[in-house]
């Protein structure tokens, strides 16, 4: 049998974002999973930084990076996925789902260059799909609700389930935004739930819930299970509190910058006729 994945978690404070550096000890192969670009929304500057910071691990541990991995089209944060692209050579998988993402967003940001076909993409991946990174073995969970894109990946012990389930004491993902749905979220987290105890689950996010003074982002399924604030009811009830909880959230501070350049893999927009690239802030539109 492999040996199980090395993972390390990297936290940038101003999103609540963990992007993972996953790795086969055999191989030296590795993936990255959910990488941020930093955004300045006073400045509108995009940096590197953040991902810079998971590259310079990798070449110090010696490993080289295989692909980029999304969970989905996230909300509160740019992704750096189309810059690993571009300057690594490396393809970026999302769950096939995404097409259903692009087909909702992009008439709102007037993206006449995006088309509903996920070819923004390198790879979709379809529930139940499997592929290598080194001699570990990658499953695909599709786990919507929280949108109709978010995949988990299970890679030998660990499984990594972006915003669908948070640390117990925070609870579970939103599931308001549109193609959302509170107990098609419910049935997702049940799903994983059923994976063995000793499951490790590494978190999309962390938001020190109760004056708790440490950042986590590693737990377990059977953790989830006994303790996580949201679950501990039955499916009609779930709903109800999500729901509720739900109508009482504003939206996500970087939603529209992230989600129109997230639908893009990462890309900007096209450049307009002065050769400068915009982004768009449509006017009472959420």
């Amino acid at each position: 049998m492999s040996a199980p994945p090395v993972v390390e978690g990297f936290f940038d404070p101003a999103t609540h974002t963990v992007t993972y550096l996953v790795s086969d000890p055999d191989t030296g192969q590795a993936a990255i999973i959910d990488p941020v670009l930093d955004y300045d929304a006073a400045s509108a500057r995009t940096s590197t930084a953040s991902v810079d910071a998971v590259m310079r691990a990798l070449r110090a541990s010696g490993l080289t990076l295989a692909m980029v991995l999304e969970t989905h089209a996230h909300a509160d944060h740019m992704t750096a996925a189309e810059h690993l692209r571009r300057t690594e050579g490396v393809p970026i998988g999302i769950g096939e789902g995404i097409t259903a993402v692009q087909s909702i967003f992009a008439p709102l940001f007037d993206a006449h260059d995006v088309t509903p076909d996920g070819v923004a993409f390198d790879r979709l991946h379809a529930d139940g799909d499997t592929f290598a990174l080194g001699n570990l073995t990658v499953e695909v969970i599709h786990t919507p609700g929280h949108t109709p894109a978010c995949v988990s990946y299970r890679i030998g012990d660990a499984l990594f389930v972006g915003d669908t389930l948070f640390m117990p004491d925070y609870g579970t993902a939103r599931a308001d935004f549109p193609g959302g749905d509170a107990r098609t979220l419910y049935r997702s987290i049940q799903r994983l739930l059923r994976l063995p105890d000793k499951t490790r689950i590494f978190v999309g996010h962390d938001y020190l819930p109760d004056g708790r003074a440490d950042f986590r982002f590693e737990t377990t399924v059977g953790k989830q299970r006994a303790h996580n604030i949201h679950l501990g009811t039955n499916e009609e009830a779930f709903v109800a509190m999500r729901e509720a909880r739900d109508a009482t959230l504003k939206a996500p501070q970087l939603i529209l910058p992230s989600l129109q350049v997230n639908i893009r893999a990462g890309a900007a927009p096209p450049p307009d006729a002065d050769g400068r690239r915009y982004l768009r802030l449509p006017l009472n539109a959420i």
